[in-house]
């Protein structure tokens, strides 16, 4: 059992080796798992470093089919020493970005002291199949060797949260709280809630979502995300497990909701918290846990000051880290030419850094209370 601020043994060369080894395996055995394809196991049978297969454009990237991962973008601790042992809380490694060389990428994961990882769903779709990924990752010897933990979560973005009402066309009302006198009255599909019931009693879905608010896009209309958001609130509370969620430009609303359904009797993150430090204290009022991603390495607009002085005033046992992977890789990776074309939980060290930086204590300390406290909220034992 994984001790907390325990320090890995192996040196950077051997947990490379190693990691190549996982990964080619991995293919040989499977061929495919999830999103694994065939250019990544001829990558990693010939010994030479493991490649992606571009994403579409959902994902920026440059031109190019393939990319390598630069060495130089792993971690380097000062004392020299291996990794700090660490969860990455939420990456979404069934996403296209990640076809082709998936198990390539929990390879190097581990290699870099991430012993776990939350593969998170998005939609219902989407959280069958981070469900059925997971299921392969540990069907076989080769995650043992890795040293990597699959768990997962079952839920509707805010993007998504059309797809599960009959009426998504209508105007849905405002993103500031107000309900248009003429919206009609929101009918969710029938098979929404009974097939992420049934999804969620995976015994290793950990938690209800990605759910929540994004009123700063609005791709579903704000009234459909409100009321599929609390029909996710609802089932997490019959189920007994936490709540994973997506606020943008939702504060009040999202708070209204959860208040509405007190007493909760589960706990929640906001994961990839971008806001404000008066937006962090509104949720650790409501005893809500604070995930923080690469967005608080990215100095551009100051972003990265803003979530600075917020994380600033999180409590030891309500931060979490995460990578949100493919997304947000971390900016603090110098010089540009060896930052990654994508996020990877790999680089999670980079994001703990930067956060143990903002709250003025060791990254050690930093990495033994963000595991401790990820340990509990999601209720898993790392082996």
């Amino acid at each position: 059992t994984l001790v907390a601020g325990a320090r890995r043994t192996q040196t950077r060369p051997q947990q490379q080796q190693r990691a190549l080894r996982v990964a080619s395996s991995f293919f040989r055995r499977a061929g495919s798992c999830g999103s694994v394809g065939a250019s990544a196991a001829a990558a990693a049978a010939s010994g030479g470093r493991l490649r992606g297969r571009r994403p579409a454009s959902r994902v920026a990237m440059a031109k190019g089919s393939k990319k390598e991962f630069p060495e130089g973008a792993f971690f380097k601790y000062e004392d020299g020493g291996a990794p700090l042992p660490c969860v990455d809380i939420g990456a979404n490694l069934v996403d296209e970005a990640f076809a082709g060389d998936v198990a390539a990428v929990l390879a190097r994961a581990g290699a870099a002291g991430v012993r776990a990882v939350v593969v998170t769903g998005t939609s219902v779709e989407g959280s069958r199949r981070a469900l059925k990924f997971v299921d392969e990752w540990h069907a076989g010897e080769e995650q043992k060797d890795a040293g990597v933990a699959l768990f997962a979560t079952v839920g509707v973005h805010p993007h998504d949260a059309k797809s599960c009402v009959v009426n998504h066309n209508s105007s849905g009302g405002t993103g500031d709280g107000e309900t248009s006198e003429d919206t009609p009255e929101i009918q969710l599909l029938d098979s929404f809630l009974p097939t992420l019931r049934e999804l969620a009693a995976h015994p290793r879905c950990v938690a209800i979502g990605e759910c929540g608010l994004d009123f700063d896009r609005n791709f579903s209309p704000p009234d459909v995300q409100r009321r599929v958001f609390e029909c996710q609130v609802a089932l997490a509370k019959e189920l007994g497990k936490p709540l994973f969620m997506h606020c943008r430009e939702a504060t009040a609303d999202l708070a209204s909701i959860l208040e509405r359904q007190q007493p909760l009797g589960v706990d929640g993150v906001v994961h990839c918290f971008t806001g404000t430090r008066k937006e962090a204290e509104t949720f650790l009022g409501m005893g809500l846990h604070i995930g923080v991603t690469g967005w608080i390495c990215d100095d551009r607009e100051g972003r990265s000051a803003q979530v600075s002085e917020a994380v600033a005033v999180v409590p030891a046992g309500k931060l979490m880290v995460e990578t949100d992977a493919p997304y947000l890789t971390p900016r603090t990776i110098r010089p540009n030419r060896v930052r990654p074309w994508r996020n990877e939980p790999c680089l999670l060290p980079h994001v703990m850094s930067k956060v143990a930086q903002a709250r003025d204590q060791p990254m050690e300390d930093l990495a033994t209370e963000a595991l401790a406290t990820t340990q509990e909220f999601f209720n898993i034992e790392l082996t």
